[in-house]
């Protein structure tokens, strides 16, 4: 019974989609994912339908998040593994519902507007998923093709819901040409205008991405950076007695970074065991490092100030935060994390649903920051922006950080949690887009990688690895990012000016099917 339903093809279908994405990344499988999602629920409407879809969905999502069943606690990580799979499956379960009884059907228009709505769909149930219960951005589906520059190039313009939208509408518009050529077999040319519109419009892409790539940067002043990768295991984070020994790793490896000329030092998420402004000898040893080398330093560090309204002296908000530390030792700027990790830094509605501790190996949690704070390099007129752990993966939060004179970015991340898994690799190839968007390079310093910097256009142009090419073992780079020249300012991307604009149209005609579809009226397609 099982085999004669449709829900084996579905689940192939499912893990053809995550073997698209990171670790595995085989970025062809997403041209046809979608296209075989929908072909598993050919002639089916429905309930039918939406089963057929979620069954996918779960698959893939069960397959591409193994990694949050690496989480080295007590207790029950495989919880918050299926809970967090089987909700992200109610999106490509809503998709399959709208789309499936349309596959394949009426006239040459009425196809290609199914399929170009059907884009349209996935992107507005992206942006969803990305603001929803405070977001929840990752596996884009365009993400799967980071490495492909040329593609990737529009996400300039749209962001990468762009990248996405040509992906899924291809792969829909494949699947109709081989339904075309099924239902007459004896032509040729069945096939041929199925996909001629998406064909040509990735060919105007790629033109595009062609000669973004092709574009001369005049030659720009450089700044030396050192990353420290420490790749502290996530157990000795947690267990206070391994404060010293794993402190003094990150100190180590940074007095070995020093030996090379340094304007700047980056040490990841959690990469200091105490709360720097209240532990003398933990600010002594950031400081001693910067007063002696006369360098810059951006470290995070967790931070406490008493609850603002709160009549209790006791009651205190904890952060999650990054430091600017000067040459001269002086701690210059602090930025809060903005958009914490639900079930990771916080518990939604803990409260009065207490039994949702189950789904976290956290106690309590932090308080979000309020706003973007850029970190001056005043002495070398050098400004960047600071994301925090998963934050370089909202294209949305990204751009308010950037600024005509903003140099970079920095992202400081802590990605131990997972273990030596495809979770680093996938937050890499998110965050690659957040560069291209925007326009200027991006470093990311991990505690076990990917420690890398990645440049205007998308380029990942060095990657850390330990002496066994490894890129999940302690060690440290030194990268020469480009910076502005004293007064100049970056030309902003489109998207960087007008954000969001492609998402929130394909938002808009995603309802509207729905309205369309709820009133039981015909679809325009």
């Amino acid at each position: 019974m099982l085999l004669r339903s449709r829900y084996p093809f579905a689940i192939l279908a499912g893990l053809v989609l995550a073997a698209s994405l990171p670790k595995i990344g085989i970025a062809g499988f997403a041209w046809i994912a979608p296209g075989l999602i929908l072909a598993a629920a050919h002639g089916k409407v429905g309930g039918d339908a939406f089963r057929i879809g979620y069954v996918a969905g779960l698959a893939q999502h069960l397959a591409s998040l193994y990694w949050l069943l690496l989480i080295p606690v007590t207790g029950y990580p495989i919880l918050g593994w299926v809970a967090l799979s089987a909700f992200l499956a109610l999106y490509p379960a809503f998709w399959v519902w709208l789309l499936a009884g349309k596959t394949g059907a009426g006239s040459w228009v009425q196809r290609t507007t199914w399929s170009f709505a059907g884009a349209a769909i996935w992107v507005a149930l992206e942006m969803l998923q990305a603001h929803l219960f405070s977001g929840f951005p990752w596996n884009l589906f365009g993400s799967s093709q980071y490495q492909l520059l040329p593609l990737i190039q529009i996400a300039s313009v749209t962001g990468i819901y762009g990248v996405s939208f040509i992906v899924v509408w291809t792969s829909l518009s494949l699947l109709s040409a081989a339904l075309a050529i099924l239902r007459q077999p004896t032509n040729r040319q069945a096939w041929l205008g199925e996909i001629i519109l998406p064909l040509a419009v990735l060919v105007g892409v790629f033109m595009f991405g062609f000669a973004r790539l092709r574009e001369q940067s005049p030659d720009s002043p450089t700044l030396r950076v050192a990353l420290i990768q420490p790749s502290i295991p996530q157990k000795w984070i947690w267990a206070s007695g391994e404060d010293s020994s794993w402190f003094s790793r990150v100190l180590e490896l940074t007095k070995q970074a020093l030996t090379n000329e340094t304007d700047l030092v980056l040490w990841p998420e959690a990469a200091i065991p105490r709360r720097i402004r209240y532990h003398e000898d933990t600010l002594n040893a950031v400081t001693g490092i910067a007063k002696s080398n006369r360098v810059w330093m951006i470290i995070g560090s967790d931070d406490t100030e008493p609850r603002a309204g709160s009549l209790n002296p006791k009651d205190e908000d904890d952060f999650n935060c990054s430091f600017l530390v000067s040459p001269d030792g002086t701690l210059v700027s602090r930025y809060c994390k903005r958009n914490l990790v639900i079930f990771g830094e916080y518990i939604p509605l803990v409260r009065w649903l207490p039994f949702v501790k189950w789904f976290t190996p956290i106690s309590s949690g932090f308080t979000p920051g309020d706003k973007v704070v850029p970190f001056e390099l005043s002495d070398l007129q050098v400004k960047t922006a600071p994301l925090i752990c998963f934050e370089d993966m909202f294209p949305h939060l990204a751009r308010e950080y950037v600024e005509d004179d903003t140099d970079f970015l920095v992202n400081l991340t802590n990605d131990g949690w997972f273990g030596e898994s495809s979770e680093q690799w996938q937050h890499a190839a998110g965050a690659v887009f957040r560069a291209v968007e925007n326009g200027l390079p991006l470093a990311r310093c991990c505690n076990n990688g990917i420690t890398c910097w990645v440049d205007s256009r998308g380029r990942i142009r060095e990657i850390f690895r330990d002496k066994n090419g490894s890129v999940y073992g302690p060690g440290f780079m030194t990268a020469r990012i480009p910076v502005l020249a004293p007064g100049e300012q970056r030309p902003r991307t489109f998207y960087n000016k007008h954000g969001d604009w492609f998402g929130w149209m394909c938002a808009a005609l995603a309802i509207v099917i729905v309205l369309m579809r709820v009133r039981k009226k015909p679809l325009p397609v």
